[in-house]
């Protein structure tokens, strides 16, 4: 049986697959959650990988599933064992979300973060969120806390819909 080589590239695209089981439309790819990949072989000449990502609340509730998904997902490109792991020293920020997330977000139905480039949420920004519905950003919110962790809840007074916001974090 001849071993191919499985490459760092081929884990980023079979990542794509894992999508974030509360806005099933991006990956964790997308999301910037991914922290980092290592290729090391075991000594026992086991093919084997670890994959770090970086949750985007400490407390989601979707860690174990994101897990298993990652695992479930790279295992399928031949390695013997799988390691992925938790990084919960770096931060993860809304600004770490891919340009064309944002997008996907949109069109699921929630309005996406702002950038914040590290600074704080300015008054603007938290008012001038626009409706994914209607794109008007004659909105307000309604609750700072959604159905989830990473989640505001806002009307539109255009179109009279009330919508989730992605929080920027």
């Amino acid at each position: 049986m001849v071993i191919t080589e499985i490459t760092e590239q081929q884990i980023w695209l079979a990542l794509e697959n894992v999508k974030d089981p509360e806005i099933p439309v991006i990956s964790v790819v997308d999301m910037g959650m991914i922290t980092g990949i290592q290729l090391p072989l075991s000594d026992f000449g086991l093919r084997t990988c670890s994959i770090t990502m970086t949750p985007t609340f400490v407390g989601c509730p979707a860690i174990d599933v994101i897990k298993k998904n990652i695992r479930e997902e790279v295992l399928k490109l031949g390695f013997d064992e799988v390691e992925v792991k938790v990084d919960f020293e770096t931060k993860w920020t809304s600004d770490r979300m891919k340009p064309e997330a944002k997008v996907k977000v949109e069109k699921f139905g929630l309005a996406p973060p702002v950038m914040l480039n590290d600074e704080e949420l300015t008054e603007e920004q938290l008012n001038n969120v626009r409706c994914p519905y209607c794109q008007s950003t004659d909105t307000t919110l309604r609750s700072a806390f959604g159905s989830t962790l990473c989640r505001a809840i806002r009307f539109c007074f255009s179109c009279k819909q009330g919508f989730e916001q992605f929080k920027p974090i």
